[in-house]
């Protein structure tokens, strides 16, 4: 948590060739600058180990901040909008044309996707800023992986990453809900389904329900010690047992049904109602969400299992831990509470794996945190299991009459609406002047033959022979 997302390549654009400013000349030109250094970033970003794109991350937003600004003055400018207190008269000679990487798109084969093109300068803005809104959903996964990795954070540093990477995911649900109603008003649709506004309506839930999960394990402290008797590198038991403070549990349950309720949202808008199949997203971003609801409402049902134990009702606390189990989709024998057979070596198994991706900082927490709740709430079961057995001996009740009985969600956050960038005064002047012909921004003139790129048609597959010198220089495999 949260989703890996792919950032998204693109064409070369050079708005000289589509448009002009009586009002600002050098405009068009400038913001052919900062889009072919964006390009560019992008494109040095996508062949970079998955390791290292995660501390590149902070330069490709950056880039895509600069390019942003000059995008939304065009914008303004054809459709006859002050920027700040200055007009900017600018006219279309052609429509634009140009092309983005949909990576959201469900593939049958392991190649990558092809370039979608579209047409106009919405186009161009939508996918510059869905690029940008993955960009903060991938920082918060930066800040959270210092949490993960056992031993590697103290108390201050956990409450410091987990609110950054709040902060970055509501951004990022800003952005989102702002593309989902700017891909409503636009006509006709997008043919590209990563800025469609039932994608994006979606990922605006998704990056909710994730904000939403981190307001509580801010105060939660069972994953952390979890985490810590899991640590083979770990002495602090030697000196005394960990501290569970008490937690508002209540409140904790109502904030993790609201963040399953938007999880559910996202994944109902995802899929075709009528025949339950994707309408052609990732399958593995499918998966992330209905994963996330079942982490969400797994959570609700330990911290509601925690507020009745702290009632004295131990054994009404017990069946929610079941119920806990239950909805995170694990088979357990009731009995002990353990897992047996294929099913237990399958999830030690697959605990191994999550955690080197922890310890490599790779491709972790695609599973949105269902196996490290499942440990949690072992953890609880087993000790409340005993002290039932010895002390309390109270009767474990039906867990089915508990969940039908749920309460509704709590929301936690109002994300606020997305401003987009403007300009600066000083800024504008300096478009005034005549464009220099001398300038860097002429180097945009470039083939655009995706170089450095797949082009995603099999043209030149590893082991082939190249057809032409030309072919092979223009043509590389990455």
């Amino acid at each position: 948590m949260p989703y890996t997302f792919s950032l998204p390549t693109t064409s070369s654009l050079s708005y000289s060739s589509f448009l002009s400013s009586s009002t600002h000349p050098s405009l068009p030109l400038t913001a052919t600058t900062y889009r072919s250094v964006l390009r560019n970033v992008l494109k040095k970003h996508k062949r970079l180990p998955l390791q290292a794109q995660t501390s590149n991350l902070s330069h490709v937003l950056s880039t895509i901040n600069e390019y942003l600004p000059y995008a939304f003055a065009i914008e303004a400018g054809i459709s006859g909008r002050l920027v700040g207190d200055e007009e900017i008269v600018a006219s279309l000679d052609k429509e634009i044309d140009v092309e983005w990487r949909a990576c959201l798109l469900d593939t049958l084969s392991r190649r990558e996707v092809p370039r979608v093109n579209g047409k106009g300068l919405d186009y161009e803005l939508c996918f510059a800023l869905e690029t940008l809104a993955c960009i903060y959903s991938l920082l918060a996964r930066m800040h959270l992986l210092t949490i993960h990795k056992p031993g590697t954070s103290t108390l201050a540093q956990r409450t410091t990453a987990i609110a950054s990477a709040t902060k970055d995911l509501l951004q990022a649900c800003s952005l989102h809900s702002y593309l989902s109603a700017r891909s409503t008003e636009a006509q006709p649709p997008s043919i590209a389904i990563d800025i469609s506004a039932s994608t994006q309506t979606a990922l605006a839930a998704l990056a909710l329900a994730e904000a939403t999960l981190l307001a509580v394990l801010k105060d939660d402290p069972y994953p952390a010690v979890v985490a810590q008797d899991r640590d083979k590198n770990d002495k602090e038991w030697m000196i005394k047992a960990p501290d569970i403070p008490k937690v508002r549990a209540h409140l904790f349950a109502r904030l993790c049904l609201a963040a399953a309720e938007h999880a559910g949202k996202a994944h109902a808008l995802l899929i075709d109602s009528s025949s339950g199949r994707s309408r052609g997203v990732d399958k593995s971003l499918l998966d992330y969400i209905d994963g996330l609801k079942k982490t969400s409402r797994a959570k609700a049902c330990r911290f509601f299992g925690i507020d009745a134990d702290l009632g004295g009702k131990t054994g009404e606390g017990i069946a929610w831990l079941s119920a806990g189990m239950k909805e995170l989709g694990f088979k357990i024998d009731e009995s002990s509470f353990k897992m047996k057979g294929l099913s237990k070596l399958k999830r030690d198994w697959t605990e191994r794996r999550e955690d080197k991706k922890v310890q490599k900082g790779g491709d972790w927490g695609s599973d949105a945190g269902r196996l490290e709740e499942a440990r949690v709430i072992e953890m609880l079961k087993k000790k409340w299991n005993k002290m039932n057995d010895t002390i309390n001996t109270q009767i474990v009740p039906a867990l089915e009459p508990l969940v039908a009985n749920m309460p509704s969600g709590r929301n936690m956050y109002t994300p606020a609406p997305f401003v987009p960038p403007s300009l600066d005064e000083s800024t504008l002047a300096k478009m005034r002047a005549p464009p220099d012909i001398d300038d860097s921004a002429t180097l945009i003139e470039e083939n655009d033959s995706s170089s450095g790129e797949d082009n995603g048609d099999g043209a030149s597959l590893p082991g082939t022979f190249p057809m032409d010198a030309a072919s092979s220089n223009d043509s590389r495999y990455y």
